[in-house]
């Protein structure tokens, strides 16, 4: 039997051992070799295809289930999650003795369309329920118990989604109704007094399916509801045609693209690709996707402008937009959110260059890189610490203050669950309150005790393998030319997808590039023309080049030759597709 070297033990590709960004390049091993090459032989894949496949663990013998996942198939027994039952009796004897729904969700994207999948669902069946989204700033995460005991005075059942599992005084505020939650956040040992609490990541849950996103969540509460209804003879509204929602809160709450979330991905884009939700159709118009939709368009141009609402404007307007079925009010209501995330960007802006310096004046080779400062927006402080995990490979916390109190958001890196330690250093006093999941947390503090909870958490997250050792590496799939990037060999790459977190997109490098034309577009991004000598030239586009010593190096690149290292893509101009390289790294050849 062949033992597969470690990745630290294998030679760097291409001998690339500190690129224009400060990385080894790691390429496929000898075994990976191996079983692409018997992968292409059994299955008549292409090579680069095959090496996704390979990379994610699939045999030839399942390789055609991967490229085509069944929903049917995958979807887990909605009652396989505790409280399940619970949670849909109560829902549906709310819906037959028409009593009055409240909605409470969260402001980001999982949230508004967790939010939507209700309402929409109850308006086909009748119900007109209440929607209600907290501000950001003025009440915070979560349920509070103002608004809880309000909505309690007019309504008979509350249901939280994307929220609600620590929010144990708030349940209880909620005097004269029953709250049921469905929720995907990490919970402490002991839950809410709610009639129900659905959440995969209970601590009394076994784990399995601890990858849902909350939208998911409803959606198998749906599906048990959709149940029970034909099982008296009731037809329920149409579960696929809400797939879009479902996919659109997956990516862009970041869950990983694994199991029953890759199919529910997939299936979602298509029928999105159908535009036959208002709000989504209006807010592809404007954000310009002229191409049908995939997990980058909902991920960075639909997110973004849905989170826009809840971050620095009216935080109900994704929701709103999700679950409307009349398309003036879906117009107004995405023209509203791409303005307010132009305004983010620029907020953004001027938050990420500041806490950058920060971070970087007190050190970004630690298991954590934080910064805070007096007047940063609470509503970009995630999208900061984003940047800057991306810019050290290290978690990252970014918290604004305002009158001696921080809000802060935290990002964190594959393998280093950032919301239990942020959980735990809650628990010990040192934090006002903080939660999330692996990948994403949020934290409220004292501005005096903001120090001590950084170094507490650091060191929490140093215990899980945080900051040791230097800059992570870059895997690379194996080594392309030029001019075998065509529009089919892309297309054929997609299938293997979606990609994200969790399946991260395959990258390749070209060796020995030679440039022939580099402009810059905008402050920080390059667009290339390069080629190998073995046909047409490629295109290539390098976002945020300037934010290293990538975009000085290839601009002047004085004639030499580069590898260079990126995912393959297809740009759409004027009708016609064309393959581009989006360009993350490049070394002196």
């Amino acid at each position: 039997m062949t033992t597969r070297p470690d990745v630290a033990e294998r030679p760097a590709f291409l001998e690339v051992e500190r690129s224009l960004t400060g990385r080894t390049w790691i390429g496929p091993s000898a075994e990976d070799d191996r079983l692409a090459e018997a992968m292409c032989q059994r299955t008549g894949l292409a090579d680069p295809v095959a090496r996704v496949l390979c990379g994610a663990g699939v045999t030839p013998d399942n390789a055609a289930a991967y490229l085509a996942p069944a929903l049917r198939d995958l979807l887990p027994d909605p009652l396989a999650l505790k409280d399940m039952d619970r949670a849909a009796a109560r829902f549906l004897a709310a819906l037959a003795r028409r009593e009055r729904i409240a909605v409470f969700g969260d402001y980001d994207v999982d949230g508004g369309a967790s939010a939507a999948l209700l309402l929409v669902w109850l308006r086909a069946m009748g119900n007109e329920a209440t929607l209600y989204i907290p501000d950001r700033i003025d009440e915070g995460y979560g349920p509070n118990d103002a608004a809880m005991k309000a909505l309690a005075r007019d309504h008979d059942l509350i249901v939280c989604v994307d929220c609600g599992t620590l929010s144990h005084g708030p349940v209880s505020a909620a005097e004269g109704a029953d709250v049921v939650i469905l929720d995907h956040h990490l919970s402490g040992e002991t839950l809410p007094a709610a009639v129900a609490v659905v959440n995969p990541n209970r601590q009394d849950e076994s784990g399995d399916l601890g990858h849902l996103c909350a939208a998911s969540v409803v959606f198998l509460l749906l599906v048990e509801a959709n149940r029970r209804l034909r099982s008296e003879g009731v037809t329920g509204p149409d579960l696929i045609a809400l797939l879009d929602l479902v996919a659109l809160a997956t990516v862009a709450d970041v869950a990983p693209l694994i199991g029953v979330n890759r199919a529910l991905v997939r299936q979602g884009l298509t029928v999105m690709a159908r535009r036959r939700r208002a709000g989504l159709v209006a807010l592809s118009d404007v954000a310009k996707m002229d191409t049908a939709p995939t997990a980058f368009h909902l991920g960075f141009l639909l997110g973004p402008r849905i989170n826009a609402g809840g971050r620095i404007g009216q935080a109900d307007l994704g929701a709103r937009l999700l679950s409307t079925d009349d398309p003036r009010e879906a117009e107004r209501l995405a023209e509203r959110l791409d303005a307010l995330n132009s305004e983010r960007r620029e907020v953004e802006a001027r938050v990420r260059e500041e806490a950058l310096a920060q971070a970087e004046a007190r050190g970004t080779d630690g298991a954590l890189v934080w910064a805070a400062s007096q007047g940063w927006h609470p509503g970009v402080v995630g999208i900061v610490a984003a940047r800057l995990t991306e810019a050290t490979g290290r978690p990252s916390v970014v918290i604004g203050l305002d009158r001696g109190i921080g809000k802060g958001s935290g990002r964190s890196v594959a393998g280093i669950d950032l919301g239990a330690a942020i959980q735990r250093v809650a628990a010990e006093g040192l934090l006002l309150k903080g939660g999330g999941h692996r990948m994403a947390a949020g934290l409220t503090v004292a501005g005096d005790g903001i120090d001590a909870a950084m170094a507490r958490l650091s060191d929490l997250l140093a215990r899980q393998g945080s900051g040791q050792g230097e800059a992570r590496p870059l895997r690379l799939a194996g080594l392309l030319m030029a001019s075998a990037a065509s529009p089919e060999i892309v297309e054929e790459i997609e299938r293997a997808g979606p990609f994200g977190m969790g399946a991260p997109a395959p990258r390749f490098a070209i060796a020995r590039c030679r440039i022939t034309s580099a402009r810059r577009v905008g402050e920080r991004h390059l667009k290339l023309s390069v080629t190998d000598g073995s046909g047409p030239t490629l295109d290539a586009i390098a976002f945020g080049a300037f934010d290293s010593d990538l975009g000085n190096a290839l601009e002047n690149h004085g004639g030499d030759r580069f590898h260079l290292a990126g995912r393959l893509e297809l740009n759409h101009w004027r009708g016609r597709s064309r393959a581009q390289l989006r360009l993350e790294d490049a070394a002196r050849a």
